[in-house]
């Protein structure tokens, strides 16, 4: 697709020229965008939710390397996007969460593995905040593993820990039997702590809010809400309460706003005012960016995919945001919660044993 300032300007004599809400003609000024590309350079976008797997699964065949035109995301729109880190969601249908849901979530994980190792040159699949350092200075976009569906560890302590093992770094808590509108059942609280003790960090986005509010309350580690607006712009059952968005500030955790026409809105302007918002709500430091690609999901006309992100910052850059604040929102933010869940794993993991178990009748009971 054509970067929309390569379109020419077609505007008739005596027509008005200055049309403010229409998106093809809100294109950054060309200093905001430079400023915007040498920003990228220095702190790339690590973006919170990636369908790109699910995405994937149903082609006969496809290069991301060379640039593949069936999916949003591909290495060089990856490139030119200034993107340097990608969460890659192992997310469900509905129809495989039953008893297929380890088998499907497993299918899904050698999925990804194949992709990565296929395309070496473009892509690192990696663990922890030290690796995605190293996989951007070789040049590479790290994959990191999560969101995963909580259907996928099956109430079991035993496979989350095996998820884990194969490199699974968050966890949805949304439709969870264990996290429900009465909260975290016991069985709950004890998937949260052995969570902190493996470094996997929850994703509390579509919980309800007595969930959010009980997993801040407990957990040692920062939470995510890898697709969670701010509600007071744009209702959606997804996005959060100013309350919750406090309370999340609080707690370090991170809202990564969503790239979506359903819950920020159809322009890029929209997508920027949910930015502001949290970042006055919550802080600078509980803001991130969550592309939400490849997820099924309609985006604005100018943020197509993963190649504008540019565009998003240029638009901040003239709402006035400082570089300090642009480099937590785009990769600070992201490395600061993964880094304190990789030390609060290696603190808990030398005093504390693995939990033996899954949930039965008993722990339903909140």
């Amino acid at each position: 697709m054509a970067d929309l300032h390569d379109i020419p300007a077609t505007t008739e004599v005596g027509e008005d020229d200055s049309l403010p809400d229409d998106p093809f003609l809100s294109v950054p000024d060309t200093e905001f965008l430079e400023r915007a590309h040498v920003l990228l350079d220095a702190y790339p976008v690590a973006d919170g939710y990636s369908g790109l797997p699910r995405a994937l699964g149903p082609l006969p065949w496809y290069d991301l390397e060379l640039g593949e035109a069936a999916v949003d995301t591909d290495v060089p729109r990856l490139r030119e996007g200034h993107v340097g880190a990608l969460f890659w969601s192992l997310d469900l249908p509905e129809q495989e969460r039953g008893d297929r849901a380890v088998g499907a979530t497993l299918e899904q994980l050698d999925l990804v593995r194949r992709v990565v190792e296929t395309h070496p040159e473009g892509l690192r699949l990696v663990r922890t905040a030290g690796q995605i350092i190293d996989a951007r200075n070789c040049g590479r976009v790290a994959v990191v593993l999560g969101p995963a569906s909580a259907a996928a560890v099956d109430d079991s302590l035993g496979i989350l820990r095996v998820l884990n093992s194969l490199g699974l770094r968050v966890l949805s808590l949304a439709g969870a039997d264990w996290a429900d509108r009465e909260g975290l059942t016991r069985f709950g609280e004890e998937m949260i702590r052995e969570m902190n003790r493996l470094g996997v960090l929850a994703d509390l986005s579509g919980a309800p809010e007595t969930v959010l509010a009980r997993v801040l309350a407990l957990s040692k580690t920062p939470v995510l809400c890898t697709r969670s607006a701010a509600a007071a712009v744009r209702p959606h059952p997804a996005n959060l309460s100013d309350a919750l968005l406090a309370q999340l500030g609080e707690q370090r955790g991170l809202c990564m706003v969503p790239l979506t026409a359903e819950q920020s809105g159809p322009t890029v302007r929209d997508v920027a005012d949910h930015l502001d918002h949290v970042r006055i709500v919550a802080g600078p430091e509980c803001v991130a960016l969550s592309g939400s690609y490849d997820s099924g999901a309609a985006h604005p006309r100018d943020l197509a995919d993963t190649s504008r992100y540019p565009h998003l910052i240029a638009e901040l850059l003239r709402r006035s945001w400082s570089d300090t604040e642009l480099s937590l929102l785009t990769w600070e933010n992201v490395q600061r919660v993964l880094r304190s869940a990789d030390f609060t794993a290696r603190a808990a993991q030398g005093r504390r044993e693995p939990i033996p178990g899954r949930q039965g009748p008993a722990d339903a009971e909140t």
